[in-house]
């Protein structure tokens, strides 16, 4: 069981209603010195960590960029990894992610096979997290990299078997992820219906680009929100600031 510090800080904002806003950052998407001054504004804005990962990952240089961001920044980076190649001696932690929406033995249990003897040896925290594709009205790059179906985000009942599922694993964290640029959200009743069968950690991610749509989010249960693509956007560093703002705030 893990009891390390990043997830002993998570159940313990959890346990006292603390609900916390983290700040994606794919390497292919920033460069080293704007995802630096990315994260300075998300740490002085209240953002509780930063994840890094991607799908994709056109670049080899995961291991400086997660350097620079814990060199700039006290707040916990955590990495969000599509591969076991996306790996960083550097980071806080990792999510190890099971893609257990899709039944792709790759995205399941391999990579996660392949990353375990480096995680052991670069002494990194695994934080084991249920990962759920939800349906988002477009083809995401998740979906397509990882070869699954999402969740159909008309049956939250659905959702729910999984992420209980999941927890009976053993599992410490749940994902919701609707896909970097979602046109539609994780719907809040699959929100609720997940949050009402698992006393675990649940992480929302995936077309979150405004205060409003966020707080829609914590108030169906979400314990941490993710943003990401929106500071690709025109404004995103003010928008960013007022979703931190508003999930430092919160008070359900």
């Amino acid at each position: 069981m893990n009891n390390g510090p990043i997830l002993s800080s998570i159940r313990k904002a959890k346990a006292e209603n603390r609900r916390a806003h983290w700040v994606l950052l794919d390497p292919d998407d920033f460069t080293t010195e704007r995802a630096v001054e990315v994260a300075r504004v998300s740490q002085e804005s209240g953002v509780g960590a930063l994840l890094v990962g991607g799908s994709l990952m056109q670049t080899n240089r995961i291991d400086t960029f997660v350097k620079s961001l814990r060199e700039a920044v006290s707040i916990p980076v955590i990495l969000f990894p599509g591969d076991a190649t996306q790996l960083s001696k550097h980071a806080s932690a990792l999510l190890y992610l099971s893609l257990i929406s899709g039944r792709n033995p790759v995205n399941l249990i391999g990579e996660q096979v392949k990353a375990a003897p480096i995680i052991r040896q670069y002494g990194l925290e695994p934080i084991s997290t249920g990962y759920m594709l939800v349906e988002s009205g477009a083809v995401t790059s998740v979906e397509f990299m990882s070869g699954t179906r999402p969740l159909p985000r008309a049956k939250p009942d659905i959702a729910a078997a999984h992420a209980l599922a999941a927890m009976y694993l053993g599992m410490d964290m749940i994902y919701l992820e609707a896909g970097s640029g979602a046109a539609l959200t994780v719907p809040a009743e699959m929100i609720s219906a997940v949050r009402g069968c698992v006393d675990i950690p649940v992480i929302v991610g995936g077309g979150i680009r405004d205060e409003e749509t966020a707080l829609e989010k914590l108030r169906a249960g979400a314990d941490i929100i993710v943003t990401g693509n929106l500071l690709q956007k025109e404004n995103g560093l003010e928008r960013m600031r007022g979703i931190a703002g508003c999930v430092r705030d919160f008070r359900s």
